[in-house]
């Protein structure tokens, strides 16, 4: 038997991902914290509006900041309303969707899905014959840490 390393890391990230959404939603944002949540906009199980999904048709970063509404964290997905240039939008978003996650005022972030890279990246590494390490296993914060 082998053991899915990826899978078990990924479901318990996602975890996480669900307990920050479950204690906003019972409490609020305080103290300065936000989220920025990335996701995938042409995932089956994400709902958005039609013209959203036309600007972003492959992946967008919302920010749980100041105006959200009407937040809900279910089994499989949460919901949200946010505003987008005073224009209110109801989001559906499936948790296999989430890309990554990151609250810095906290200084804290996941990624949770390492998205394709586009035929043009992936020319331009081949030319660099495989020098650098393969980072499967690897979390990189640095995306997400806080500069003073």
């Amino acid at each position: 038997m082998k053991i899915d390393y990826q899978n078990i890391l990924k479901k318990n990230m996602l975890n996480v991902f669900k307990e920050v959404l479950k204690i906003i939603e019972k409490n609020g944002l305080r103290e300065g914290h936000h989220l920025y949540v990335t996701f995938l906009t042409n995932h089956p199980k994400v709902s958005i509006p039609t013209w959203l999904k036309e600007k972003y048709p492959n992946e967008m970063t919302i920010v749980i900041q100041y105006e959200y509404y009407y937040l809900i964290v279910n089994k499989d997905n949460f919901s949200i309303e946010l505003s987008f240039n005073d224009v209110k939008a109801n989001l559906v978003i499936n948790y296999e969707s989430i890309i990554s996650f990151a609250d810095p005022f906290a200084n804290f972030g996941l990624k949770l899905i390492n998205t394709k890279p586009s035929n043009k990246t992936i020319k331009k590494n081949t030319k660099k014959k495989n020098k650098t390490k393969k980072t499967n296993n690897v979390i990189d914060f640095k995306t997400f840490k806080k500069i003073n």
